[in-house]
């Protein structure tokens, strides 16, 4: 089990997730960042914003996810 937070995930807070695999935590973040973006929670929203312009390159995006995957894979196991 590892844990990452919002903020690592991209997020805007360090509400922490645990999970196996990187692909589960990012699942756990993206359900987070639903939740917040229905509260309007302006910090979170901010941070999508950031992501909805990264996500307008593909190559940035996958740069960005697999920096994210080696970074969970280098973190101890909890």
């Amino acid at each position: 089990m590892k844990t990452m937070t919002c903020e690592q995930l991209g997020g805007a807070c360090d509400k922490k997730f645990q999970a196996e695999t990187f692909e589960e935590i990012a699942e756990l973040s993206k359900k987070h960042g639903m939740d917040m973006f229905q509260k309007g929670d302006q910090a979170h929203l901010a941070a999508m914003e950031k992501m909805r312009q990264l996500m307008n390159s593909p190559e940035l995006m996958q740069e960005w996810f697999e920096n994210k995957r080696k970074e969970f894979e280098a973190l101890p196991e909890v």
